[in-house]
C-alpha cells in the first residue's frame, strides 16, 4: 500500500493559501486577474509553481477553486489525488500522461481553454514547455500522493533542512 506523505492540507498554514485567503461561500464574488493574489506553492509539488486560491480553502472539505503557475519546463512526477479534479488551462499549455512513470512522448496538450477531468485515484503526471497557468477544482481536502515516495519534493525538502542546533544547559 502507498504511503501519503504530505497533503495540500498540511501545508496550507505555511504557504499561499493563507496569503490567498479563502473567500466565503456563501457571498457574491467578483474577479480580474489583477485581485489574484500570488503566492508560493506547497512544499508538496516543486519549487517554481505559485498558486491563487479564488474560493474555498484546498485544505478544508468542500469545494474549491485555485490557480496554478508553473515555469517552463516545470514537471510533476506520477501522483494521484484522492478526489476528483478538474482542471482548465488559462495561459500556456500543460502536458498530461497517464501511468506510474513519466513518459513525455505521446502525451496530451491541453491548450488554453482546453478542459481535463481526472477521477480520484488516476496516476498521472504533468508539465509544461512554457509558462502555464491552470485553473483547479476540486473538493477538498486536496492531496498529492506520488506513486514513488521519493520523488515527493516535501521529503527531499524535509531531508535538506538543517537540523536545529543543540539547547545549551
Amino acid at each position: 500500500m502507498r504511503n501519503r506523505y504530505r497533503t495540500f492540507a498540511t501545508a496550507l498554514g505555511m504557504t499561499a493559501f493563507v496569503a490567498a485567503g479563502a473567500w466565503a461561500a456563501d457571498a457574491g464574488m467578483y474577479m480580474n486577474p489583477g485581485d489574484l493574489k500570488w503566492g508560493e506553492a506547497p512544499p508538496t509539488l516543486p519549487k517554481g509553481a505559485k498558486i491563487a486560491v479564488l474560493s474555498g480553502d484546498p485544505g478544508k472539505e468542500g469545494m474549491f477553486t485555485a490557480r496554478l503557475k508553473v515555469p517552463a519546463n516545470y514537471k510533476i512526477a506520477p501522483h494521484y489525488h484522492s478526489t476528483d479534479e478538474d482542471l482548465t488551462v488559462i495561459s500556456g499549455t500543460l502536458y498530461f500522461g497517464e501511468g506510474d512513470k513519466m513518459e513525455t512522448k505521446g502525451g496530451h496538450a491541453i491548450k488554453p481553454g482546453g478542459f481535463h477531468h481526472l477521477p480520484a485515484k488516476t496516476h498521472h503526471y504533468a508539465w509544461s514547455k512554457s509558462e502555464t497557468v491552470v485553473q483547479i477544482s476540486a473538493k477538498g481536502p486536496f492531496d498529492i500522493v506520488y506513486i514513488n515516495p521519493d520523488d515527493d519534493p516535501s521529503k527531499k525538502a524535509a531531508a535538506a533542512a538543517p537540523a536545529a542546533p543543540a539547547k545549551k544547559m
